[in-house]
């Protein structure tokens, strides 16, 4: 199999494994369109806020100093601190790629850096092809716009229970992703164990309480996986030609 035809395959690979990804963000960014349109946005800046960020958390915060008045260097500050954790993932990102992997493709894979679009592309065995990538993210992408979009064309015409249980969905998103790792690895399901309870105290003991949750976030994702890396060191494993290859 050709390079082209590599890419091909890995494109529809990523394609495919997009699709339960932009059925949870349609969910989630329905929720959070509603929000906007409650904070003043139109549909039409919901929609752009979504394609041109794609991050919940930070478009949540975005909003949220929208809605109290807050001036562009607020919302700049507690948009950047909240999307802390994609420079972390995406630093893990260009360890998993072909060390002589493009300039271009480098920018191109630093767009759809989202929690779920990371989580898929790090289980991808051996070298990550930008192909897997950009495959989920044209199907999460428009799956996220058009939810924001539309919700915020809903409005308040819904009522807050329905709004609460979309919001439910991102939820069953990452548990879809870490369940199948966790039940193939103990070691996975460990480390999730830890981070969920370090991430409960957090939210318990007074002076970490006060840390903003973007923070919270780079502060336990640093921690746990570089203890991680040090006590658990995963093997290199060899490059796949094509999905599902070892």
């Amino acid at each position: 199999m050709n390079t082209r035809e590599q890419n091909r395959t890995w494109f529809f690979k990523g394609m495919k494994d997009g699709i339960p990804i932009a059925m949870g963000y349609f969910a989630v960014a329905f929720a959070l369109g509603i929000a906007a349109k409650k904070a003043g946005m139109t549909a039409s800046q919901a929609g752009i806020m979504s394609i041109t960020m794609l991050a919940s958390a930070g478009q949540y915060g975005a909003i949220t100093v929208i809605a109290g008045g807050g001036g562009y260097v607020q919302m700049a500050v507690t948009t950047l601190i909240v999307n802390l954790r994609y420079l972390l993932m995406s630093c893990a990102l260009s360890q998993k790629v072909d060390p002589n992997l493009g300039l271009r493709h480098r920018f191109l894979l630093s767009y759809p850096v989202t929690d779920e679009i990371f989580g898929i592309a790090m289980a991808v065995p051996g070298r990550l092809n930008p192909f897997y990538n950009y495959g989920a993210a044209t199907v999460a992408a428009p799956g996220w716009t058009l939810g924001a979009i539309l919700g915020a064309s809903a409005g308040a015409i819904l009522p807050q229970k329905v709004e609460n249980a979309l919001s439910v969905a991102l939820y069953g998103m990452f548990l879809a992703i870490i369940i199948p790792a966790g039940k193939k690895n103990r070691t996975v399901a460990g480390i999730v164990a830890i981070a969920m309870l370090s991430s409960f105290l957090f939210t318990k003991i007074p002076v970490l309480g006060e840390i903003s949750s973007g923070m919270q976030i780079i502060v336990l994702t640093v921690l746990i996986s570089g203890a991680a890396a040090v006590f658990f060191p995963v093997r290199e494993e060899t490059e796949g030609g094509e999905p599902g290859e070892p």
